[in-house]
């Protein structure tokens, strides 16, 4: 892991990777998406509603698994000190909150047609919402730190206690009786609920999803070490010219 905590290393690598990321994202997510909006038949329940699951799911799993990712940085900044922790943790939380956001207005507005409205206190909508909050207090709490020059320490911690979040997510369907729909796909079990023709654009459009979420955290991290370079040569220059 620390033969990439240098960030002339990782700038490296993070150049090459980027353009095929971003271009595997956005071929992956227009794969699906056109055959998932309009090759793919209706659900035979959900009629044309259903391939509001094409956006929805992809943005829920990034918004859990980027948070997963976002706390995993952030516990690698507090033992490890590693030098791009902090900046990968910054980078991942601004995508996790607009794929968090995606996930609950793409389900709002698929709740109006199933449910009849676009909105109930559900437990796995609750602790979606809850999610999206955790996102947005990392990110204030964040620039806050950064604006006084800290390390993150203070939100960090935060991110770290947010995880507790995550099995609620999760299991949320199981543990109380909700409206929410449990899991059509057991990773565990390797089965699949959902018909071949729904499940093959639903699939490319997570990968499509993924990729582009790894594209931007890339390009984030990339400016932000570009950032972090022009304000030290400009604390140089005003250095020399005191």
């Amino acid at each position: 892991m620390h033969r990439y905590a240098n960030p002339a290393r990782f700038l490296k690598i993070a150049r090459v990777a980027t353009p095929i990321v971003t271009l595997l994202g956005l071929a992956l997510t227009a794969a699906g998406l056109w055959i998932g909006l309009f090759a793919s038949p209706p659900d035979y329940q959900q009629g044309e509603s259903v391939r509001i699951m094409y956006v929805h799911v992809p943005a829920a799993w990034l918004g859990a698994g980027g948070y997963l990712s976002l706390a995993i940085a952030s516990a690698t900044a507090l033992i490890w000190r590693h030098p791009l922790a902090t900046i990968a943790a910054r980078a991942i939380a601004p995508a996790g909150a607009a794929f968090t956001a995606i996930c609950l207005v793409s389900g709002a507005l698929w709740g109006k047609p199933t449910w009849g409205t676009y909105w109930v206190w559900d437990a796995r909508l609750t602790s979606m919402l809850v999610l999206l909050f955790l996102y947005l207090g990392y990110l204030a709490l964040s620039a806050s730190e950064a604006e006084k020059g800290g390390e993150g320490r203070a939100a960090a911690i935060l991110a770290l206690v947010g995880v507790i979040n995550l099995p609620i997510i999760k299991y949320s369907v199981e543990w109380w009786n909700t409206l929410h729909q449990g899991s059509s796909i057991s990773v565990v079990n390797a089965s699949s609920k959902i018909a071949p023709e729904l499940l093959t654009p639903l699939l490319l459009s997570v990968a499509g999803f993924s990729f582009l979420f790894a594209a931007i955290v890339l390009m984030r991290m990339r400016a932000m070490l570009a950032q972090q370079r022009l304000d030290a040569r400009s604390r140089r220059l005003a250095e020399a010219l005191a």
